[in-house]
């Protein structure tokens, strides 16, 4: 799927806001931007790093679809688990350790894509030649 730069970027802090959510001193209260707010720099890098080597290569593997003007780009499950397991190889032990990291990266992702913004229309960020002020031919009268 082809996403541009702002929404992988939005995805992935959607997706580092929700693993930063259910850590435990968020749990107890803490709004979750105020404890991104807060958090430093490093602290951020640390955490899109981790999440990010997840994250990307399945938002950039999955397959292409027509993402109407306003909307988000969805998948099923099954699509998203299909490309986490094509992308995981024989590095992850067992069956079971195996459908529990296919189950957790399909939620992520799914997380990822609902803070992706909304698709916006690329004919309506051009201007018309109606809305342009006149421009002069020569400097003569200004």
């Amino acid at each position: 799927m082809r996403f541009s730069e702002h929404e992988l970027t939005a995805a992935l802090h959607g997706a580092a806001k929700s693993v930063l959510g259910a850590q435990r001193k968020v749990r107890r209260g803490q709004d979750v931007n105020e404890v991104w707010d807060s958090m430093d720099r490093l602290e951020r890098f640390r955490l899109l790093d981790g999440l990010g080597g997840q994250v990307l290569p399945v938002l950039v593997a999955l397959p292409d679809v027509e993402v109407a003007v306003g909307t988000r780009p969805s998948y099923d499950d099954a699509v998203i688990a299909e490309v986490v397991t094509g992308l995981l190889g024989d590095g992850v032990g067992g069956r079971l350790k195996r459908a529990v990291v296919v189950k957790g990266r399909t939620a992520l992702v799914q997380v990822a894509l609902a803070s992706v913004p909304p698709r916006r229309d690329p004919d309506a960020l051009l201007h018309h030649d109606d809305d342009l002020p006149e421009v002069p031919d020569s400097p003569e009268g200004l």
